[in-house]
């Protein structure tokens, strides 16, 4: 099937597109990797009118730290984020993350912005964002914004940008854990994720939990963050018994029903899973000191 008609801009810089996204409104759509969305109009189930190419924008591609933060461009690369030294030294949960994106040849093609936008709840990015503690940095007609994580996200494929707006960048404190650990459960490598949980982690001199995060995708409309179990860890030494008892409380926050991949109690089961195989590699790496 061949894509309605449409037109088509490529504007060389971020204000070149912010006003072509004022003037076309919610007429208007942003191509960046295409992966998502290029599939989509070609199916016609999608429809824009108006086409915003932003890859000649060079702006939105660095990747930058400034101060306590890096900051990626909405336009970056995956493959960039990947392989950046930066975020393997100081975020390498976000760099593990992106590497459970499809296959090599996707990241290469992918951005981090549009996965990111196009808030697709089984996909590692939005989850390494909520997990992470991320910002971003939305621009808009009335001028620039940014947007807590767990905000950004609404629900299933819908963010929370208005309809003149676009994702500039993607901030992430740069603070170096002392363990992490990504669990992914898909049928095939490179699949849509059934599930996944991430966990971050830092360690007091006694051994005990000086801070943690845990997030947890497509077992809800949208990334969750694991509070309750995030509260049972902290400030204990993480014992086996532990780690389980606190898995075990994701299992309450599955709200997805059955549906042709797994059913909700399936869903429930593997979410105290592998959410207790991401704390365990998490635990493991701090006592080992070993962030590879």
């Amino acid at each position: 099937m061949k894509p309605s008609a449409f037109a088509y801009y490529d504007p060389e810089t971020l204000e070149e597109a912010v006003e072509l996204k004022r003037d076309h409104g919610s007429d208007a759509m942003i191509l960046a990797g295409g992966l998502s969305l290029m599939p989509r109009i070609s199916m016609r189930l999608t429809k824009p009118r108006v086409l915003i190419d932003i890859n000649r924008i060079e702006d939105l591609k660095r990747i930058a730290q400034d101060g306590d933060y890096i900051e990626v461009g909405a336009g970056a690369r995956q493959h960039a984020v990947e392989v950046n030294p930066a975020i393997h030294d100081r975020l390498p949960l976000l760099a593990e993350m992106v590497s459970f994106i499809g296959h090599a040849e996707i990241r290469h093609r992918g951005t981090v912005g549009g996965s990111i936008s196009f808030a697709d709840p089984a996909t590692e990015l939005p989850c390494a964002s909520v997990t992470l503690d991320a910002e971003m940095v939305v621009v808009g007609a009335s001028g620039t914004r940014t947007v807590k994580a767990p905000d950004f996200f609404v629900g299933s494929w819908v963010n929370s940008l208005g309809p003149d707006e676009l994702l500039a960048a993607i901030r992430f404190r740069a603070h170096r854990a002392d363990g992490h650990g990504f669990v992914e459960l898909s049928r095939r490598v490179g699949e849509r994720a059934l599930a996944s949980a991430a966990t971050q982690m830092t360690f007091a001199e006694d051994g005990a939990v000086a801070s943690v995060s845990i997030g947890i995708s497509n077992i809800a409309d949208r990334p969750l963050r694991a509070t309750v179990a995030e509260q049972m860890l902290l400030g204990q030494k993480p014992s086996e018994d532990l780690i389980l008892l606190a898995a075990q409380t994701v299992t309450e926050q599955v709200s997805n029903g059955d549906d042709i991949h797994a059913t909700r109690a399936y869903r429930q089961h593997v979410a105290g899973v592998i959410t207790a195989r991401s704390i365990r590699a998490a635990v493991n790496r701090g006592k080992k000191g070993d962030q590879s």
